[in-house]
């Protein structure tokens, strides 16, 4: 092969090379990222929102088996999470993604209750007799509450889901500055 051709052909694989990376580079920015877990987070917000959609009237949770339990609960510095409406029935060491322990519900100044969020609850001595560690629900790992504890229960394992009120922290974290408990 003559010197000519070898130098033609890298010539052109050079310019194949060049474009298939310049088409690369080009898909990648066009291609939007989610954050890693961000698909999990959307799944279980969207999960919850669609299992509880008929509790946004506070009269069919009732009617389902859900209580108030210890009134509005803000927090020391900020932010609060509400009332949240429990269902003991469901207070039996099982997680179901469409069957939340407690729904969390704002007062508002017109007495209305507008659900915010939900609350998966596990007493932990009842979860950890059958599992090795907290329950995680769609990549969601528990949070583990100790006893003593501000709500003088035993020791659980809690997550909650803003999934009807957004939560500048984080979907996922306890406390929501967008949730008060002015209207108690």
């Amino acid at each position: 092969m003559s010197m000519k051709k070898v130098a033609s052909i890298a010539s052109h694989n050079s310019v194949f090379f060049v474009s298939v990376l310049a088409l690369s580079s080009l898909a990648l920015a066009q291609h939007t990222m989610q954050p890693a877990g961000q698909e999990n987070q959307n799944k279980l917000v969207q999960i919850v929102r669609q299992a509880t959609k008929q509790y946004l009237d506070i009269n069919n949770a009732i009617a389902a088996g859900y209580g108030p339990f210890l009134g509005c609960v803000s927090g020391s510095d900020h932010g609060a999470m509400g009332i949240h409406y429990v269902n003991p029935s469901l207070l039996n060491g099982t997680i179901n993604a469409t069957q939340p322990q407690a729904l969390i519900y704002e007062p508002s100044s017109n007495g209305q209750m507008t659900l915010v969020g939900v609350e998966y609850i596990a007493d932990a001595a009842t979860w950890l007799a059958n599992n090795s560690g907290p329950p995680i629900l769609e990549g969601q790992i528990f949070l583990f509450v100790d006893s003593p504890n501000r709500f003088h229960i035993p020791s659980f394992f809690e997550l909650h889901v803003w999934a009807w009120q957004d939560n500048p922290q984080g979907s996922f974290v306890d406390w929501n500055d967008h949730v008060s408990c002015a209207h108690e």
